[in-house]
């Protein structure tokens, strides 16, 4: 049995631990709430974006004229946006895609329980299936937002294309800008033909599940519209509009993730640092209970001598 000594030092430090957890579930529930803040300011912006275009795809003439004008064709055209559905969470396979874009997007510190490690692990299954399915690792462009991912990535044997790890801390619309044109040229020019992103979605508070999903090509089924055609005088043409918008729909996209996936690092982050901080309660609540029983039979042991001396 531990000396009291041992014990009352060891209570000491559990207390600094707890300290130091509580501070930094304060701190990372205060960026939650930022991050929570910051999707909010642009969810109206994207909620209009998206409203507009897809009232604009409704029109029949204008989908004919994107087709014709910009090449816009069926899946697999090389084309940056595609009229048929493209499968989210489905890989594609070799005959139809050869080169793959995958963007992983992690934290750069720890701390954040299981954050990280189902990142990585969705990423290294990813990569095992496209294997499987002819890849190799040189048909497989790899670009990391956050240390971590960046880690696990050069473990696995890749090359980075580009590390955004920057991002990772702190979301930036102009970083999110350049890290969309790069992977927009490299769409462009057919270096590669598939652009998929992992990271955390933002569900809850308590689940943080990590999803795969397309970037490049972008499905224009994806933009339906209830409401049919808009109605509106348009200046300039519709075809024209389209072609600015799309870039914006693609970058907002693009920074939507960012953030999520920045709220959910938060969020995950304070659910640790809970847990972490209610089991140094309970192990100092155990501490003391046997500091104090160790204490009473020291007590009773003295009270004992003393008796047994004064019977002497």
């Amino acid at each position: 049995m531990s000396s009291l000594k041992e014990i009352k030092t060891r209570i000491g430090s559990v207390k600094n631990t707890l300290k130091i957890t509580s501070a930094m579930k304060m701190v990372a529930s205060a960026k939650l709430h930022k991050a929570q803040t910051a999707i909010g300011n642009k969810l109206p912006y994207e909620q209009k974006l998206h409203r507009i275009l897809a009232g604009l795809l409704q029109s029949d003439e204008l989908r004919a004229a994107l087709v014709k004008e910009l090449g816009f064709g069926e899946k697999g055209s090389r084309a940056p946006v595609v009229l048929q559905d493209v499968e989210t969470d489905g890989l594609p396979s070799m005959p139809d895609v050869k080169r793959v874009a995958l963007v992983g997007f992690s934290s750069n510190s720890s701390l954040c329980g299981s954050f990280n490690a189902n990142i990585i692990k969705k990423f290294n299954d990813t990569v095992a299936q496209l294997l499987l399915r002819g890849y190799s690792k040189a048909d497989i462009d790899v670009y990391a937002v956050g240390r971590k991912i960046s880690e696990a990535a050069r473990k696995s044997g890749f090359i980075l294309k580009e590390d955004y790890s920057d991002i990772a801390d702190k979301p930036s619309y102009d970083r999110a800008s350049n890290l969309a044109e790069v992977l927009i040229d490299s769409f462009a020019q057919g270096e590669v033909e598939q652009v998929i992103f992992i990271y955390s979605h933002f569900a809850s508070a308590a689940s943080q599940p990590v999803v795969r999903t397309n970037y490049l090509p972008l499905a224009l089924n994806d933009y339906s519209s209830e409401n049919g055609p808009m109605d509106y005088i348009l200046e300039p043409d519709p075809l024209s509009l389209v072609k600015d918008l799309l870039p914006k729909v693609l970058l907002l996209k693009i920074y939507t993730v960012i953030l999520d996936a920045n709220a959910a690092e938060h969020a995950a982050r304070t659910l640790a640092m809970q847990i972490a901080s209610d089991n140094a309660q309970d192990l100092i609540s155990e501490l003391t209970l046997a500091y104090n029983k160790g204490r009473q039979q020291e007590i009773t042991a003295e009270i004992l001598d003393l008796v047994g001396g004064t019977m002497a």
